[in-house]
């Protein structure tokens, strides 16, 4: 019986390790090792990474090149892979003093995540303070000729040649370019056109003077800022038209077609008169001919300032 129960002891021992035979025969096996662990700055050094058994899986680590952490170089970073076999060799090289540590570096072969034992290496400078520098052959003088200099600092040239044309473009747009843009006579036909694009909506026809009144308001004072360059975008009109007086920009006959206008503007958008047709039209013309009229307040300024 005693005997019995050693043969099926030792059977299960022959079960346990032909199990862990086989589990270690078809299992994946990774080996890493690096060449030295001391080196001397910019001294290359390099680490192999194999792994065995993977048994035509898809091994996945970092990229070419990208394997190692900061502070080392990589030169070369090569990866070859048969059936059973992943092989890597990393050349690299360290150009700064201290101890650097390479860490865990992970490989995926299937769903199976593999790592490396981390290194610690220690990078030396082998250069002594009494070393003599000799350089491998005297200095030689060298006559430079002017294309030889212009060879050296055209680029210098150019490039200061482009900012000054760059500059003056600049300083031209700005002095021309805006002026012609805001000059009197485009704000002229621009506020011209505005107007009869008003007229086209037929208020005045259909009786709708509350909408044409607001808009023609609107468009004189957007005229009155650009020309004259008077906050009338946001002035009341008593402001505005004690403004006018004070700055004696705008005429006189021009600045009573602006205070009539506006002043029954602001009383029709509050309801309290009702202009009839020809009100409106006169008032549409007042304000056209206002605007046309306007450049000969600019001129007469300009008169003014020049004395």
């Amino acid at each position: 019986m005693q005997g019995k129960n050693v043969t099926i002891q030792l059977r299960k021992l022959l079960f346990i390790f032909c199990f862990l035979l086989c589990a270690n025969a078809f299992s994946q096996i990774l080996s890493s090792s690096v060449e030295k662990k001391t080196i001397a700055l910019g001294e290359v050094n390099h680490m192999v990474v194999t792994i065995n058994n993977i048994g035509s899986e898809k091994v996945s680590a970092a990229p070419e090149n990208e394997l190692l952490p900061f502070h080392f170089e990589e030169v070369k970073d090569s990866i070859a892979q048969t059936q059973d076999v992943y092989y890597r060799r990393i050349d690299f090289a360290v150009f700064d003093e201290g101890k650097f540590t390479i860490p865990e570096l992970e490989f995926k072969v299937g769903g199976k995540v593999l790592k490396t034992i981390p290194y610690e290496i220690e990078v030396i400078n082998t250069a002594q303070k009494t070393d003599q520098i000799n350089d491998i052959m005297n200095n030689k003088e060298v006559k430079l000729e002017v294309t030889d200099y212009w060879q050296l600092y055209k680029f210098y040239i150019l490039a200061a040649i482009a900012l000054i044309a760059l500059i003056i473009a600049i300083v031209m747009f700005v002095k021309y370019g805006r002026k012609s843009k805001d000059s009197p006579v485009v704000a002229t036909n621009q506020t011209l056109k505005e107007l009869d694009s008003l007229k086209k909506k037929k208020y005045v026809e259909t009786g709708d003077y509350r909408s044409f009144y607001v808009e023609l308001i609107d468009i004189s004072r957007k005229f009155i800022a650009k020309q004259y360059r008077l906050p009338a975008d946001v002035l009341l009109t008593d402001d505005l038209v004690d403004l006018m007086k004070k700055n004696n920009t705008i005429s006189q006959e021009n600045e009573k077609v602006v205070e009539d206008v506006f002043v029954r503007g602001d009383l029709v958008k509050f309801a309290k008169t009702f202009p009839d047709q020809q009100t409106m039209e006169k008032d549409f013309a007042d304000i056209r001919n206002f605007v046309k009229r306007s450049s000969k307040d600019l001129e007469f300024e300009n008169l003014r300032k020049d004395v």
